[in-house]
This record gives C-alpha cells, structure tokens and sequence, in this order.
C-alpha cells in the first residue's frame, strides 16, 4: 500500500516529464546524447544558456559553483573553471563519493537541469540525485537558504502546470532560469529543503549509494538513534 501511495505521489511529475522530452524531439531541438527520454536532456542552444548565465552579477562573484556532470552543461562547468572559480560536480550517481572539486589549473552556483515554471518549482529527471546532492550540502553546512540556485534549460523545457502543493519537503526550488533567449528572476517563495530527509529515502535508494549508507551508518553510530527510511519504490533505469 505504501508503495502504492509514493508512486501516486510522483504520477504528475512523470506525466510533465514525458510531455517535455517529447516535446524536445518533436520540436528537434533535443541534442546528443539521445534520446532526451531519461536524462537530462541536451539541447540546442544549451551553450548560449550557459553564457546568459555567465554574465549574471550573482555567477561573476561567486568562488564556488557546484555544477552537475551532465552534457547541457558543459559550457557552465567551463565558465566557471575559465572564471578562476572552484567546481563542484558531483560523482555520477553517487557511487564512490559525493563531490569532486576542480579548479582551473585542472583544464588545459548550483546549475541543476529539467523542467521549471517561472514561479521557480523545478522538476528533475526522476532519480534524486540533485535533490541528494543539495540536502548533502545542506547537512555540511555549506549552503542556506541564501545560495542562489540557477538553471539552465531550453525553452521549451519552460511550464506553467507544476502544482506546488504538490511538490514535496525533498524538491529544490530555482532562483533564476536561464533559457538560450531570456533569464527568469523567479522571487521564488517556494521553500528549500534544510538537509537529508532520510524518512523519504527507500531502502532501494540506499542500497545504490554505498556513500549515503555510510553516512547513515556514522550518524546513527554518533548519535544512538536509528534514522527512518522511506517507503519502497521501484527506481527508474539509469541511461547511458
């Protein structure tokens, strides 16, 4: 029954996926890797985004800029590095370890991708990860409510249909969305998370990351209290 509940829960969210990397082929603006179904999806123009974002006051101060791995973001991940700033980008799923951190002797703002509305609610691509790696630096200590989150994301990948009520404690909000052809200052009021909610993660989600389970493990060891788990759920097949 439980299982039952949390897969309801995140319906909707499937359906604005679909609709969206559907229309990123229809309108052949989806990019390799293909198909855009399943991933954060590659588009045309994902470049001059990333410049838009470039430009922007709160990206020219900043040290640090934690940027995700994948390819819509490449041009951030070297602006950042060409900036003299330092890039956080988190390990692919998680496997070893959280974050790697690269500065530009290593070449020779949070970006994190999908669907967004104006009003700054956000979808991802189903897995998680960007709402892990967010809570993870939440719980360091490293971010607040103050650090700006900014996406990159195609035009068409812009929606007015994300019910907010129905976006759960876990869902990270964006500040401002970056587009191949406008910057959103959304003036969000929607709330970030504070940290890890463990009570949201399954047993299968742990099972995958050997790095959150050790982290589990050390609170729970420091502290004496078993933390909760999440309702089982069936997770989505990574792409390659």
């Amino acid at each position: 029954m439980a299982s039952n509940t949390a897969a309801e829960a995140v319906a909707w969210k499937w359906a604005i996926r679909k609709r969206v990397w559907d229309a990123l082929e229809a309108d052949g603006v989806a990019r390799a890797p293909r198909p855009a179904h399943h991933r954060i999806p590659n588009f045309d123009g994902a470049a001059a985004a990333a410049d838009l974002l470039g430009r922007l006051e709160v990206f020219l101060n900043a040290q640090c800029v934690k940027v995700n791995p994948d390819s819509p973001q490449k041009q951030v991940r070297f602006l950042t590095l060409s900036g003299d700033k330092k890039l956080l980008t988190p390990q692919p799923r998680l496997t070893t370890k959280f974050f790697s951190v690269l500065d530009s002797q290593m070449i020779p703002t949070g970006c994190i991708p999908e669907a967004s509305t104006p009003a700054g609610a956000r979808l991802g691509k189903g897995e998680g990860f960007a709402e892990l790696e967010y809570g993870m630096l939440r719980y360091m200590g490293a971010i607040d409510d103050s650090t700006i989150i900014v996406t990159t994301v195609h035009d068409t990948q812009l929606v007015d249909d994300i019910p907010l009520e129905k976006l759960q404690i876990h869902d990270v909000p964006v500040d401002i969305i970056c587009t191949p052809t406008q910057v959103i200052f959304t003036n969000t009021t929607i709330p970030k998370p504070q940290g890890i909610y463990w009570e949201k993660l399954s047993s299968e989600k742990l099972g995958h990351i050997r790095v959150l389970r050790e982290l589990k493990a050390r609170i729970e060891h420091e502290t004496g209290t078993k933390l909760p788990c999440g309702p089982s759920v069936k997770l989505p097949q990574p792409q390659a």
